[in-house]
């Protein structure tokens, strides 16, 4: 880790303790990351990424704290950010979190506690601030419409990178179109925005201490509550017990099922930019069963 003798000393600088052993452990597909022992005993989770935007944690660490605010499921406190001052690569630092086995009811912590996250809810169908998924820019300017939030923040963006980097095919390019042509419809329901974690597959759903849910790596924004269901559901990793712990909670709007495919397919271009290769073909026949 080439970055870890000035992330650690800007972490101490920060947190008034200095490291006293330092351990590589997995940060995600894109940052690398530590578990730092601190000399007063503490031991906290440490990311980085080289040429990431100088913003990319203080967005992240102003995500976690929105999530925290809704005190709906656990979230890691934040100890220290830094947007890259001092020729530090920009950092971030968190409480670190002990796994354990998970307790019988899990599945149905995490459904109900996601839904008193929604319900937490929203100024407007966006953010305050533009944030990031994974290494992309990921706009959040509000939106009047959820329909048109969808549309011009999430899916146009993604489908002008793929075309533009030769990544989507003619049948890509007219499913879109199709699905633009009919969105209003397809949006279901009115529905108030809700707080979501944005990236929620089950990657980012941790297990602590006490064997409870805890959300990690989001990339927030008001919108439509059925999206983190639907990317939940689309890379697998969690029980039924959840969705039907969420809808005894706060039951969804008819024809949610149905709907799961539209909400799928902004991660799904995500992918495509990100890894291409099959991604392309899944996008495709999603696409298909929209419109």
């Amino acid at each position: 880790m080439r970055w870890a003798v000035g992330v650690q000393q800007a972490v101490a600088a920060q947190l008034g303790s200095a490291v006293k052993l330092a351990r590589a452990v997995s940060g995600g597909d894109a940052s690398e990351a530590a578990q730092l022992t601190l000399e007063d005993g503490r031991r906290i989770f440490v990311k980085t990424r080289e040429g990431c935007a100088p913003d990319t944690f203080l967005r992240e660490s102003e995500a976690l704290e929105w999530l925290r605010d809704a005190r709906a499921l656990r979230v890691p406190r934040v100890l220290a950010v830094s947007n890259g001052n001092d020729a530090v690569p920009p950092f971030l630092a968190l409480a670190w979190i002990e796994s354990a086995p998970r307790v019988r009811d899990w599945h149905e912590r995490l459904g109900r506690g996601l839904a008193v996250l929604h319900r937490a809810g929203a100024p407007s169908f966006g953010a305050v601030r533009d944030g990031y998924l994974a290494a992309f820019p990921q706009p959040n300017a509000p939106c009047d419409t959820f329909a048109e939030f969808w549309v011009t923040r999430r899916l146009e963006p993604q489908l002008r990178r793929a075309l533009d980097a030769g990544l989507g095919s003619s049948a890509i390019k007219r499913g879109f179109e199709r699905v633009f042509a009919r969105l209003d419809t397809l949006v279901g329901p009115p529905e108030s925005p809700s707080r979501l974690h944005g990236d929620l597959w089950n990657g980012n759903v941790l297990t602590d201490e006490s064997g409870l849910p805890v959300l990690i790596d989001p990339a927030p924004y008001g919108g439509h509550r059925e999206i983190d269901l639907a990317m939940m559901r689309l890379f697998g990793g969690f029980s039924e017990r959840v969705y039907s712990a969420y809808e005894e909670q706060f039951p969804l709007s008819p024809g949610a099922a149905e709907r799961i495919p539209l909400w799928q397919l902004y991660p799904l271009l995500v992918h495509v930019n990100l890894f291409a290769g099959s991604y392309v073909a899944t996008l495709e026949r999603t696409l298909r069963a929209v419109a």
